[in-house]
């Protein structure tokens, strides 16, 4: 965004913004997000965290538009649920949803169902993973200078911003007026 205002930036400082803003970011723009499709795809990737390794779940619909992320230390049954009811409380209940042969996430949409009482479409098919595994390295290719991060927080913050910013791209953000404004508006009305 700064490259097409014309502006040269340190990158301490735009980490430095991305400690302070990332937060406010995520909360005003999953106010406002478009609605996804019912058709989900469900998987998690590895970034690392002081030395180890951590999983960012992710789920995205079968248009590739993202439904919602969620960064665990572990990768169990609860971590699964937990990113489950957080994507579901922010974006409603999917009719079926795509996972790899990840057996934690099964068991997560599984306990899932058996709380909540409804009844998710579990498909276990790799290739139609394609999508949110496309999706996992578009984030990565945003993060390449990033080798490793030093706090669960940072990278959390870092991680959300960055997710923020690829759903501005993918035009997930939902417009009051009848003009579209340019990408600095957009991201200064979410900060504001």
């Amino acid at each position: 965004m700064n490259e097409d205002s014309g502006l040269t930036v340190d990158h301490t400082t735009l980490y430095r913004w991305v400690k302070a803003y990332s937060t406010i970011l995520e909360e005003n723009f999953q106010k406002r997000k478009r609605s996804v499709g019912t058709s989900w795809r469900m998987d998690e990737t590895y970034i690392k965290v002081r030395g180890k390794w951590v999983y960012l779940y992710r789920a995205v619909d079968k248009e590739g538009l993202t439904v919602d992320y969620r960064l665990s230390s572990k990768r169990d049954m609860s971590a699964a649920a937990n990113f489950l009811c957080r994507a579901i409380g922010n974006n409603g209940t999917p009719e079926k949803i795509n996972i790899d042969q990840s057996g934690a996430n099964k068991a997560g949409v599984n306990f899932y169902n058996n709380l909540s009482g409804t009844d998710i479409e579990i498909r276990q098919c790799k290739y139609l993973n394609n999508i949110v595994e496309g999706d996992h390295y578009s984030l990565k290719k945003c993060l390449t200078s990033v080798t490793s991060f030093k706090r669960f927080r940072s990278a959390r913050n870092v991680l959300y911003g960055a997710e923020v910013i690829r759903m501005i791209r993918k035009d997930q953000l939902e417009f009051n007026g009848t003009l579209r404004p340019n990408q600095f508006e957009i991201f200064w009305s979410l900060v504001t």
